[in-house]
């Protein structure tokens, strides 16, 4: 398999990327609870309804 290198931009954006990821989650969980609706997740290859 061939490398490659990552620029130090590139890592930075990867990282913003995440942490707007788990922000947006965050915010979905919040919402849900204050409606009383299901967070639907990926889990075991199905798709599952969780509480929040």
């Amino acid at each position: 398999m061939k490398q490659y290198k990552v620029s130090k931009e590139t890592k930075q954006l990867t990282a913003a990327v995440g942490r707007a990821l788990r922000r947006a989650a965050k915010a979905a969980r919040k919402t849900a609870r204050m409606h009383g609706t299901p967070i639907y997740v990926w889990k075991n290859g199905k798709i599952v309804a969780e509480k929040p």
